[in-house]
């Protein structure tokens, strides 16, 4: 048992879940469409953006499979432009899953992924961070994967929605984290050619 700041003990095997380990990892990025992303907010939408863009060039790098989700695209539009041209360059493993439920992991078929998939850590992405997000992440923590949400590539309509989803998703037992601790986690060390490509987009 460790002690942390709060004075809670945690296990090592609790640890665990705080660290990318990219054999274990995939990227899920959840409804950012277009009509959804039109009533975000717009600065918040932007950094969100770019950092789901971010973690889609991580997970090219680090052969992380990627689970890209749409709900209901008829009414609510495909994914953005700015992820869809990162998304269509992608050359791993991706999977595309059209869904009316509001978790992924209720979608039909999903359960059949998710175990094809293999990967027992999942870091999740994409709008709305009160619905969508936290259903989802409920999900994946339900069929007993470990699961890390950056909260600047999260996005609500409103800033309390955002805030309530992340907290609720804490709460759960997953870890709120930003997408600059994932990738700098998930890169180790400096020097490599990854992590040269990526800290340049960091400044």
């Amino acid at each position: 048992m460790f002690l942390i700041g709060s004075g809670e003990m945690i296990s090592a095997e609790a640890l665990a879940s705080f660290q990318i380990r990219s054999e274990k990892t995939a990227l899920c990025i959840v409804d950012f469409q277009e009509r959804l992303a039109a009533v975000m907010p717009q600065a918040e939408r932007d950094a969100c953006e770019r950092n789901i863009a971010l973690l889609l060039d991580l997970a090219q790098r680090h052969a992380w499979p990627v689970l890209v989700c749409e709900q209901y695209p008829k009414g609510l539009g495909k994914t953005v432009a700015r992820l869809a041209e990162p998304i269509k360059a992608f050359t791993g493993s991706l999977v595309r899953l059209e869904k009316l439920h509001f978790s992924a992991t209720a979608a039909p078929g999903f359960a059949e992924l998710f175990a094809r998939m293999n990967r027992p850590q999942w870091i999740v992405t994409g709008m709305e961070t009160h619905v969508c997000v936290f259903q989802t992440v409920r999900g994946l923590l339900q069929l007993g994967a470990s699961v890390q949400v950056p909260h600047d590539a999260v996005v609500s309509r409103t800033i309390s929605n955002r805030q309530t989803g992340l907290a609720l998703i804490e709460r759960m037992g997953a870890v709120v984290t930003c997408t600059e601790t994932v990738i700098f986690d998930a890169l180790v060390a400096a020097g490599t050619d990854d992590f040269k490509a990526l800290s340049r987009q960091l400044r």
